[in-house]
């Protein structure tokens, strides 16, 4: 009986030490004029070695009681060689894409020669992500991986 204990402990030691490993892929902002396309994930633009990359979207809603009340949404992005893009919609399927983004999304963008955005996508998945490093020991205070 103690041996299985031990053996589930383990178990769960090293699946414990497994779920914070794991995949990671960074994408920095691309903007492609020709084929009207921009992509890249949030945590790569913010954590960029420059000053300049940013990729995002969002949302504003209008409804002052006296005039009809309206939505747009708009993704804008800017890369390393500080080519920058801004696109914006009234297309509720696109504010409803627009709405799905989080904190470390994967973000792609088209627009059209009038720079409205026709297509908005996201990806919210665990390799976009920050890679942080773990400390091992309880207390904190061991060593970094």
């Amino acid at each position: 009986m103690k041996t299985r204990h031990w053996f589930i402990s383990a178990i769960l030691i090293l699946s414990s030490s497994i779920a914070v490993a794991g995949s990671v892929s960074s994408v920095p902002v691309d903007i492609d004029e020709d084929n009207m396309i921009a992509i890249g994930d949030m945590w790569t633009a913010r954590t960029a070695d420059n000053d300049v990359e940013f990729i995002g979207c969002g949302i504003r809603k209008f409804d002052d009681g006296v005039n009809p009340s309206f939505s747009f949404g708009f993704c804008q992005a800017q890369d390393a060689d500080e080519v920058m893009i801004f696109c914006s919609t009234f297309s509720e399927v696109l504010l409803d894409a627009m709405a799905s983004t989080s904190d470390f999304s994967f973000i792609t963008f088209s627009w059209n020669a009038a720079f409205e955005c026709i297509r908005v996508g996201f990806s919210n998945q665990s390799f976009y992500l920050p890679n942080i490093k773990i400390q091992k020991g309880m207390g904190g205070g061991g060593e970094e991986d």
